[in-house]
């Protein structure tokens, strides 16, 4: 199987792993960048027009914002054990995030503006959510959703999807301008498995399938998903977890099923 034009590997397996920008995806709003850190290595930047959104995909460290230091945090050594770390950070700031164990850290962008402050976003800020039922369960993890009302135009989530299962389920897709029916919201997933050997599909698609691509998404890839919809299934003996950004010309995540598989809500 050939690799989609959708499907990003990881360039390495340290250091700067991801460099996902907007220019790089041949879109407008969403950026992603994915650092891996031993014991006492530091990254950092500056978020310049953008705000960002630290998340602590796994291990500790010590994050500063424009100076300011919120000291260690992090808690889970791998995605799969617990609820996510995470630091808002505003246009216009500086960060430093120092290593204080080895840590996979992802820097989540889009678009800033407004007045927001830099903040540490810390495990049960937001309840955990289990969606489906039977193949199709799955447990969420908001990080920055809709209704916290403390960013320009940033969403991410977490979620984690058992061995055999679907995710992102029946088919959606919210890649229309036409509020309240549906918001238009680019959008990656930032995938891991466990064991790390196994192996998901991911489908992006559209009604008139001008855009049908289909993968195998493996630990550490990365799915752009610029419009259509987007479900993914696991593989038997293998969990997925996912981290999604999107961002768009409005705060507002109001997506659309697919009308042939709404029978499965029901």
């Amino acid at each position: 199987m050939s690799k989609s034009h959708l499907q990003v590997r990881p360039k390495t397996t340290t250091g700067p792993v991801h460099d996902i920008t907007p220019a790089s995806a041949g879109w407008k709003y969403v950026g992603f960048a994915l650092h891996k850190l031993t014991l006492g290595e530091v990254a950092g930047g500056e978020s310049g027009s953008q705000e960002l959104c630290l998340v602590l995909v796994s291990g500790k460290a010590r994050i500063s914002v424009d100076g300011h230091d919120f000291g260690e945090i992090g808690e889970r050594m791998t995605p799969f054990a617990g609820a996510p770390w995470a630091v808002y950070v505003p246009r216009g700031s500086a960060w430093v995030a120092d290593a204080t164990t080895d840590v996979e850290l992802a820097v989540c962008a889009a678009p800033g503006g407004g007045d927001y402050k830099a903040r540490v976003i810390a495990p049960g800020t937001h309840p955990r959510l289990s969606r489906g039922k039977g193949a199709n369960v799955r447990h969420v993890y908001n990080i920055m959703p809709e209704n916290d009302g403390a960013a320009h135009s940033l969403l991410v989530v977490e979620v984690i999807t058992p061995q055999g299962n679907t995710s992102s389920y029946p088919p959606h897709k919210h890649d229309q301008d036409d509020l309240p029916n549906e918001s238009f919201l680019e959008e990656t997933y930032y995938h891991r498995l466990n064991p790390p050997q196994g192996f998901a599909f991911q489908r992006v698609y559209t009604d008139d399938r001008s855009l049908d691509e289909a993968m195998a998404v493996e630990d550490g890839d990365v799915t752009l998903v610029p419009k259509g919809y987007h479900p993914v299934a696991t593989t038997a003996g293998y969990d997925l977890y996912y981290l999604n950004v999107m961002a768009g010309p409005k705060r507002v995540w109001k997506f659309h099923n697919a009308p042939e598989h709404e029978w499965l809500l029901k």
